[in-house]
């Protein structure tokens, strides 16, 4: 028998949070920051707004809740979710605006902005494109860090950070259909979103313990990820998060920020 201990599986969770705007809110960020382990906190271009931004960041920074900068195509009436062509450099602009943004009203929570994800179509379109992908990263270098990257492993984003020499989180969803090859199904398709909260623990607890998940055809499609994504837009998206958790306790994988 081998002398060297078994190491538990370890795991992040993260959701999107702050998605409101004015008076509109979509995500109850009090209920899932007492979840997550990592907040994807918007910046103003698919949603949020200043005070929301403020307010979410000081409730992480109380419940030790890792701020991450959630940077976006500059599509508000779109929730981010639109197909748009930024030059790269215009890209890599408002990239580095973002998380300037953010980082202010981190700061005022006494914390910091650690990491950055794309959202939406930006985070679709930097799983293929390259050039989109190194203005995000040329974005993120501009704002002063080298802030790792959380995405899609295998993506292009990836590629960029990683020649860049920015760290990268491997990420996966348990909400989220997956093609044979590893992408997410686009959400205009049906099933893309999964809702069925015994399917999404389920796919959590294959995730972080098996590093697989069932592709959208049945076929088992390995997935590497140190953080798990439940997205805050889902139907009861904090009684699912905190179901996931729990079983995923109970099979003795530990719940922690990447970071």
């Amino acid at each position: 028998m081998s002398d060297l201990a078994v190491q538990p599986a370890v795991i992040d969770l993260n959701a999107d949070l702050g998605e409101g705007f004015g008076r509109w809110q979509l995500t109850d960020d009090d209920a899932l920051l007492s979840v997550v382990t990592s907040a994807n906190v918007a910046c103003g271009f698919h949603a949020g707004d200043p005070g929301t931004m403020r307010r979410v960041c000081e409730r992480a920074a109380a419940g030790d809740v890792v701020i991450g900068a959630q940077v976006s195509y500059r599509d508000l009436a779109g929730f981010g979710r639109r197909a748009m062509d930024v030059p790269a450099d215009e890209l890599a602009d408002e990239i580095a605006y973002q998380i300037g943004a953010l980082e202010v009203f981190a700061k005022m929570a006494g914390a910091r902005v650690a990491y950055v994800k794309p959202h939406g179509a930006l985070y679709n379109r930097c799983v293929h494109d390259a050039e989109q992908a190194a203005g995000v990263v040329a974005g993120i270098r501009a704002a002063g860090e080298s802030l790792p990257v959380l995405g899609l492993p295998g993506s292009q984003l990836h590629a960029a950070a990683r020649a860049a020499g920015l760290p990268v989180v491997d990420e996966a969803f348990a909400d989220r259909a997956y093609t044979a090859e590893g992408t997410l199904v686009p959400r205009g398709e049906p099933g893309a979103v999964v809702q069925d909260p015994e399917e999404v623990v389920r796919r959590a607890l294959d995730i972080a313990r098996d590093g697989t998940v069932r592709s959208r055809d049945g076929h088992p499609v390995t997935v590497r990820a140190r953080s798990l994504c439940l997205h805050g837009d889902t139907p009861g998206a904090a009684a699912i998060a905190r179901r996931v958790k729990a079983e995923l306790g109970a099979a003795g994988v530990v719940v922690r920020s990447f970071v």
